[in-house]
């Protein structure tokens, strides 16, 4: 039976890739920072799928370092790492200070980095593991008023291909996702109307919802996906086109 990481899996996208993969038989270590309700409400949905709960603040690379021994330690191994942790922020460029800058690339960027650096050393001496980074289409892109969140998404698609090639030859696939609107709290400051004007620009006519990521997720982590790394997949509706 395989184990998966996922980060970040108190959030929409998090939660339903871990309630997919927990559907596949997944052994599951899902990790989140504050809100610990859809981690709980996951467990007894699933009581015969093995799914080790724990907290962990990614910008801390001790409680990373010891939150990965402990899943080695319950599943003793580690064969897909799937990194969804990320924060945004709203702010026009005038008004961004250092602290907004540690704050968005400490999360999507840092926490991304130290995770992958504690679990490739585990897959590279298992010689295979596969690694999914949820990007974003503003990584592509670009957002107004969401230049550090861009910046960081860009920093992560510019990361996968590097380590696609690093990784590679130790049997393990590093690939990006970049959702475009997915229906989710971190998109709650949309009003209607804007919504509305996404959907009319978007080809296929509606938004994203977490489960075509998470099915995304799924094939790149399966076996059918063994000549797949490297690569930054938009899922947006052909929005972005």
């Amino acid at each position: 039976m395989k184990t998966a990481i996922i980060t970040g899996a108190s959030g929409d996208i998090g939660i339903q890739i871990a309630q997919t993969l927990a559907k596949n038989g997944y052994n599951l270590a899902v990790l989140y920072n504050t809100n610990e309700d859809p981690i709980i409400a996951l467990k007894k949905e699933f009581k015969n799928v093995q799914i080790l709960d724990l907290k962990c603040d990614l910008c801390n690379e001790k409680q990373v370092e010891d939150t990965i021994t402990t899943i080695l330690k319950t599943f003793g191994q580690i064969d897909c790492l799937i990194n969804c942790a990320g924060i945004t922020q709203f702010k026009q460029i005038q008004d961004v200070t250092k602290d907004d800058y540690n704050k968005i690339f400490g999360t999507n960027v840092y926490g991304t980095v130290s995770t992958i650096s504690k679990v490739a050393k585990h897959m590279i001496s298992a010689q295979s593991g596969k690694i999914v980074n949820i990007s974003s289409m503003w990584g592509v892109v670009g957002a107004s008023v969401e230049s550090l969140y861009s910046a960081s998404k860009g920093a992560i698609n510019t990361l996968t291909k590097a380590l696609a090639k690093e990784l590679g030859p130790s049997g393990i696939t590093v690939n990006a996702i970049c959702p475009g609107l997915i229906e989710s709290k971190m998109n709650n400051h949309l009003d209607k109307n804007s919504v509305d004007d996404i959907v009319c620009a978007t080809p296929v006519g509606r938004i994203g919802y977490p489960q075509d990521v998470a099915n995304l997720v799924e094939f790149l982590i399966s076996d059918k996906a063994d000549f797949i790394t490297g690569q930054i997949i938009t899922i947006d509706g052909g929005l972005t086109l």
